[in-house]
C-alpha cells in the first residue's frame, strides 16, 4: 500500500480543504492517506466541519502559523519531521504556500521518495512589497528544485508559475483542476431558494446580490462598493446585497458603507460566514467576485452549480472557471465603470441571467466534479511512483 502525507496550510473556508478532503476520503485502497494542517487565523471560519462530514479525522498542526515565524515555524517543521519518521509515506503532498515551504523541506531532509506540491493559488503579486515578492519567488525556485512534481489547478497558472514567475521550468508542472461535491449545490434548488428568500425576508422582486470571501486586501471589495454606487441609482429592480465572510477589512468596510452608500446602507448586510452555502446561493440571483489575485475561486463555482450567474475580474484561473458571456461576465481587473455595466446588465434582464443560469451548472459540473479530480491525481501518483521509486 501506498502511503501519502498529505499536509495543508490551515483548515479554513476554500479550495484546499476540500481538495485535501476529497483526495484522502475517495482514492482508491491501495493509497492510505494522512491528512494533517494548521488551525484558521483570526477573522476565518473553521472548515473542520468539511473533513469530518466525510468520515476523515485530519490530525491538527497548531504550530503552523499563516504569518512566517521563525519559533512556531521551526516547531511546525520539527512536528513535520516527526510525523515523516512515524508514519514513513511514499508520498508527501503539500497544498498552498506554507505547508508547501515546511513540508517539502521535511521531506527532502527525510529522504521521502516522492515529493508533490500544489499551488492553489500563490502570492507573487497583489500581496505583498516588491522586495518581499521577490524574496517570496527565490524560495519557491529553491523549493522547486527538490519537488519531485508541482501541480498547477489551471492552464493559465501553469503559465504564470513557470513564464511569468519563473519558479520551475513547464514540464514539471502538471495541470490538475479542483473537484468538488456539486450535489448539495443543485439538488433541492426550489425550496433551499425559498429557504434563503424568506430567511432574509426578499420578495419576488427583489434582485439579490452577493459577493463570498475573506474580507481582506486582496479580495478587493473596495471594487464592488464602487460599483454599487453607480448601479443602485441606475437599477430598474430593487436591490438587496449580501457581504459574506469575515476579516481584517470587515470593520473598515461597514464604515465605508455608512459613509459613502448611506442612502443604501440598509440593503447591504455583512453576514460572516455562513456554512450552508448551498442553501445560500440558492437564494441569490447574482454573485459577485472582485479579487486582484486568485487560484481557482470556489464561490464561483459553487455559485455556478447552484444556477446563479457570476461576475468576476479577470484574475488567476477564472477564465477556466467562468463561460464568459454564457455562464458569467468577466471584466478588467480595477475598472469600477465596467463592473458595474455588467452587474446593471444582469441585474435589469432576468432573461440573460436564466440563460447563465442554466449554462453555469453544466459547465461547472463536467469540469470540477471531485471524481474526475481522484482520477486524474490517481493516475499522477502511479506515474510518479514509477519514475522515482525503486523496486
Amino acid at each position: 500500500m501506498t502511503r501519502i502525507l498529505r499536509i495543508i496550510n490551515r483548515f479554513n473556508i476554500g479550495g484546499p480543504t476540500y481538495n485535501a478532503t476529497f483526495l484522502t476520503r475517495f482514492m482508491d485502497e491501495e493509497f492510505e492517506t494522512l491528512l494533517v494542517g494548521g488551525m484558521p487565523e483570526k477573522g476565518e471560519a473553521d472548515s473542520l466541519h468539511i473533513p469530518q462530514s466525510y468520515g476523515v479525522e485530519p490530525q491538527l498542526l497548531p504550530e503552523m502559523k499563516r504569518k512566517p515565524r521563525f519559533r512556531s515555524d521551526r516547531q511546525a517543521y520539527r512536528r513535520i519531521c516527526e510525523l515523516i519518521e512515524a508514519y514513513k509515506p511514499d508520498i508527501v503532498h503539500t497544498h498552498a504556500s506554507k505547508a508547501g515551504a515546511l513540508g517539502r523541506r521535511a521531506a527532502a531532509k527525510k529522504g521521502v521518495p516522492v515529493i508533490v506540491h500544489t499551488f492553489h493559488g500563490h502570492v507573487f503579486h497583489s500581496y505583498f512589497n516588491r522586495v518581499t515578492t521577490l524574496a517570496y519567488k527565490n524560495i519557491e525556485r529553491r523549493l522547486a528544485r527538490s519537488t519531485t512534481g508541482i501541480i498547477a489547478i489551471s492552464d493559465i497558472q501553469k503559465k504564470e508559475l513557470s513564464e511569468v514567475h519563473r519558479i520551475c521550468p513547464p514540464e514539471k508542472i502538471t495541470v490538475i483542476p479542483l473537484g468538488f461535491d456539486l450535489a448539495q449545490f443543485y439538488t433541492d434548488r426550489a425550496s433551499k431558494r425559498a429557504q434563503t428568500r424568506q430567511t432574509y425576508s426578499l420578495s419576488d422582486q427583489e434582485v439579490a446580490i452577493a459577493i463570498i470571501g475573506r474580507l481582506v486586501p486582496v479580495k478587493n471589495h473596495d471594487l464592488f462598493l464602487q460599483a454599487l454606487r453607480r448601479v443602485f441609482p441606475k437599477s430598474e429592480q430593487e436591490l438587496r446585497v449580501f457581504i459574506v465572510g469575515d476579516g481584517t477589512e470587515r470593520a473598515r468596510l461597514e464604515s465605508l458603507v455608512k459613509a459613502e452608500l448611506p442612502e443604501y446602507a440598509s440593503r447591504i448586510h455583512f453576514t460572516s460566514w455562513i456554512h450552508d452555502i448551498a442553501t445560500f446561493n440558492a437564494g441569490m440571483d447574482l454573485i459577485c467576485l472582485t479579487s486582484h489575485n486568485e487560484g481557482t475561486p470556489v464561490s464561483l463555482i459553487e455559485a455556478q452549480a447552484s444556477g446563479v450567474a457570476v461576475i468576476s475580474t479577470d484574475v488567476g484561473g477564472v477564465r477556466n472557471v467562468v463561460d464568459d458571456g454564457r455562464s458569467g461576465i468577466i471584466v478588467p481587473v480595477d475598472d469600477a465603470e465596467k463592473y458595474a455595466a455588467a452587474m446593471l446588465t444582469l441585474i435589469n434582464d432576468p432573461k440573460k441571467r436564466e440563460f447563465m443560469s442554466q449554462n453555469g451548472r453544466t459547465f461547472v459540473e463536467d469540469k470540477f466534479h471531485y471524481t474526475r479530480l481522484v482520477s486524474e491525481m490517481k493516475q499522477y501518483y502511479r506515474k510518479l511512483l514509477a519514475e522515482h521509486v525503486r523496486t
